[in-house]
């Protein structure tokens, strides 16, 4: 039997699946980092941290399935796009990378909206914020010079872990599309944007698919993973394609509710729907789009909550449960770096409101995965105004999904059925995407038809669905009094 590998990296872990050619899991491995907060307002990750958990993550399926490696046919990565890896000429890397949810670099978005705005969402078909790359390597150029100076690759962070497995110098077509200075008119990097930060287009990568295949695995990384040198490695994508293909979400109407380090509502369409509230992304699938709306702080909401308060997940849900809808009167905003859908707001602060003597630490439990409902419903309500069209039923993915509880409280916030598939991490996509490239499917319905199914659904109740508009209509008047004053601050 063949397989393949595919390995994420996510906000606060890379998660590697081991596929088999017949669809079953033989293994998979999660393993952890940090995120460093060195100020308020800036999020950054070391890219040695992801290379790190990749060995430990590769090495680990391989003793969990005792599969012969010799066996695995390829290998893809994913990650957050936006997190650019500066290295010097020999690949060193010079600053720790500035991870999506900084909004350090809100001075240069004011800029860009101001002096580019009008060309970069004709030609970036996207509005300037602090989660894209340009800003945040205009940050760097401005107040680390000597960083910038020694600057020759710009990588992206599943490009610089696959470099670091085989050597290659390249990026996919979407991973581009995320770094606000690839032209989606032209298909190319954008001399104009890229002459803001005074880089040349030959030192950027080579643009390619995501299933073609980049580089073999070298006798380095071969000796430090267990894996052979020559297998085979794919480009890969963002997490976000790699979640999307993993949700069956590959025909127009299909949807996906993600509860991650960020959440996010996409729909699959024949077009992308330029709006300054929605990020368009292309699908892996030839002429087809991911138009989508996110929040900055879902699950990594509920894992600040959890690393500053303490408990486990388990302990949170099964308090909440316990609390009736509403957490009576307490609420929560999760803008804990700020906002996306539908503000573009990097000043908003999160907050805990309507504190009662009553309230115990299972009321701020609940209001908890309440308030990142609420703000995923803030993005339903955005996908809707612009006229994007959906199927009834959407797929729910990421690690909150796991959550029966939060499920339930999404599915009666947003007043959707929601399906949960046997896989939908990325990990999961990865792995069949490289499956495809390789030849063990037929393409990506075969591979959807034999590796993944749904494993159930979780129906709203309507009668909750009308209290949680209620509860909607405060939510958005408790940001709009204090959104002047976490400017003021």
């Amino acid at each position: 039997m063949n397989y393949t590998l595919g390995i994420d990296f996510g906000g606060g872990a890379s998660k590697a699946t081991l596929l088999a050619s017949d669809g079953s899991i033989a293994a998979t491995n999660t393993v952890e980092y940090p995120t460093s907060y060195p100020r308020p307002g800036y999020a950054e990750q070391n890219p040695l941290d992801w290379y790190t958990a990749t060995k430990r993550n590769i090495t680990a399926v391989l003793e969990k399935s005792h599969v012969d490696p010799h066996d695995i046919a390829a290998v893809a990565l994913d990650a957050a796009t936006h997190t650019a890896v500066l290295c010097d000429n020999n690949y060193n890397v010079l600053r720790p990378s500035i991870y999506w949810t900084d909004s350090r670099s809100t001075d240069e978005v004011a800029y860009l909206k101001r002096e580019w705005g009008g060309y970069i969402y004709s030609h970036i078909l996207h509005s300037p914020d602090t989660i894209w790359t340009l800003p945040q390597l205009m940050w760097v150029k401005k107040h680390e010079p000597e960083v910038w100076e020694h600057t020759e690759r710009i990588m992206f962070a599943k490009d610089y872990v696959r470099h670091m497995l085989c050597g290659d110098y390249v990026t996919d077509y979407i991973e581009a599309e995320g770094s606000m200075f690839f032209d989606y008119n032209r298909l190319a990097w954008s001399d104009e944007l890229l002459g803001l930060l005074g880089f040349p287009k030959d030192k950027l990568p080579e643009i390619v698919k995501p299933t073609d295949f980049v580089g073999k695995l070298s006798k380095a990384a071969a000796d430090e993973t267990g894996l052979v040198e020559g297998t085979p490695i794919v480009c890969g994508t963002t997490d976000t394609a790699m979640e999307v293909f993993a949700a069956g979400a590959v025909n127009k109407g299909d949807m996906t509710v993600k509860l991650a380090t960020a959440g996010r509502i996409c729909v699959i369409s024949d077009r992308a729907f330029p709006d300054p509230n929605l990020i368009n992304y292309s699908h892996i699938a030839d002429g087809m789009w991911y138009p989508g709306t996110a929040t900055k702080s879902c699950a990594s909401s509920l894992r600040w909550y959890r690393d500053t308060f303490g408990g486990n997940y388990r302990e949170i849900d099964e308090a909440a449960a316990g609390i009736p809808i509403g957490s009576e009167g307490l609420m929560f905003h999760p803008y804990l770096n700020g906002e996306l859908t539908p503000y573009g707001d990097p000043a908003l602060s999160a907050s805990f409101v309507g504190v009662r003597a009553n309230h115990t630490k299972a009321h701020f439990d609940r209001a908890l995965l309440e308030g990142v409902a609420l703000s995923m419903l803030d993005c339903k309500k955005t996908l809707e105004s612009v006229g994007i069209e959906h199927i009834d039923t959407a797929t729910i993915i990421g690690g909150g999904a796991s959550s029966g509880l939060w499920r339930q409280i999404v599915a009666d916030a947003l007043g959707i059925r929601l399906a949960r598939r046997r896989e939908s991490d990325s990990s999961f996509g990865g792995a069949m995407l490289a499956g495809v490239a390789a030849g063990m499917f037929a393409g990506f319905a075969d591979a959807l038809a034999v590796c993944n199914s749904v494993e159930s659904y979780t129906e709203p109740n309507a009668e909750n669905t009308e209290q949680y508009e209620r509860l909607y209509q405060k939510y958005k008047l408790v940001h709009d009094a204090l959104a002047p004053i976490y400017h003021g601050l």
